[in-house]
């Protein structure tokens, strides 16, 4: 028992916005989740982006893949490490975490979809 509580998880794979919109230019296949708030993703998202907010993606496991590249993203970077970790806890594969998030992606100057 106390070896499960205790162990620790593989490291956690992450990606800078500029390579992220690479391989998102390149068309590689991947789910791109956006764990903010409903109000911050309708604020401005990357495109294609599928909206999970944290406080439900526990409940939300179904609608993904376990087996699909799956990059999270955040407005910093914190909730998005939070939501890879959940994942990988639950049996997810190949999950990476976007470094930065969102706010990273605008000061870069990419583009950004609203609504």
């Amino acid at each position: 028992m106390f070896r499960n509580l205790f162990r620790s998880s593989p490291p956690l794979p992450s990606i800078s916005v500029r390579d992220l919109k690479a391989k998102l230019d390149a068309r590689e296949s991947m789910t791109l989740v956006d764990v903010r708030q409903p109000e911050e993703f309708k604020g401005g998202h990357v495109a294609g982006a599928r909206s999970l907010p944290l406080p439900t993606l526990a409940t939300r496991l179904d609608e993904l893949a376990k087996d699909a590249a799956i990059y999270c993203i955040c407005l910093s970077g914190g909730r998005s490490q939070t939501a890879c970790d959940l994942l990988q806890r639950q049996g997810f594969t190949n999950v990476t975490n976007v470094t930065g998030g969102m706010g990273a992606w605008q000061q870069a100057g990419l583009p950004s979809k609203r609504g």
